[in-house]
């Protein structure tokens, strides 16, 4: 139990430190909560493939919204910055701990995403000085319908590299 709570703890913590601190020395706080998850909550080896194809897999959708205007970070670009692609892995630390729960029935992740992803997305933006050029209405409907359909793939990852690892570990036993 302790580590589901540090796992949920550092995971709002380097939130708050991503929005609030943009692309500056704050980031810092986000690589020391991926750094203590790593050592203490899990390991690079059970969840390092994750954390990586959940960063790039998100910072790509999250980089698509941007093109298509659904994002304005205030400046031409792109790419998402950088604040908020750390935002990925860190959301991809809780999918085996602290948000376990949400993965069975499937829909719990589905109404997890739909509801959670907007209003971070919306507290975020807010936060952080982006710009929601759609409106906020139209915004959070869109992100809602996406993150309904994000939250279960990415639990499946989650399962996907969690049953690797185990059977990673099950042959070196044997062996």
């Amino acid at each position: 139990m302790p580590k589901l709570i540090a796992n949920a703890l550092l995971f709002q913590l380097a939130w708050l430190a991503c929005v609030l601190g943009g692309d500056g020395p704050w980031l810092l706080v986000a690589g020391l909560a991926l750094a203590v998850h790593l050592l203490w909550v899990s390991s690079w080896a059970a969840q390092g493939k994750l954390l990586l194809s959940v960063f790039l897999v998100g910072s790509a959708l999250d980089s698509f919204l941007l093109n298509l205007g659904v994002f304005d970070f205030g400046e031409p670009r792109q790419l998402i910055p950088l604040w908020l692609a750390l935002l990925w892995p860190l959301l991809a630390t809780t999918l085996n701990h602290c948000l376990a729960w949400t993965a069975k029935p499937w829909w719990r992740a589905s109404l997890l995403g739909a509801i959670g992803a907007p209003l971070s997305y919306y507290a975020g933006a807010q936060l952080a000085g982006v710009n929601l050029p759609l409106g906020s209405g139209p915004t959070l409907a869109l992100l809602a319908v996406i993150w309904a359909a994000v939250m279960p793939v990415l639990h499946g990852f989650a399962r996907l590299y969690q049953a690797q690892y185990e059977q990673r570990l099950r042959s070196r036993q044997s062996a």
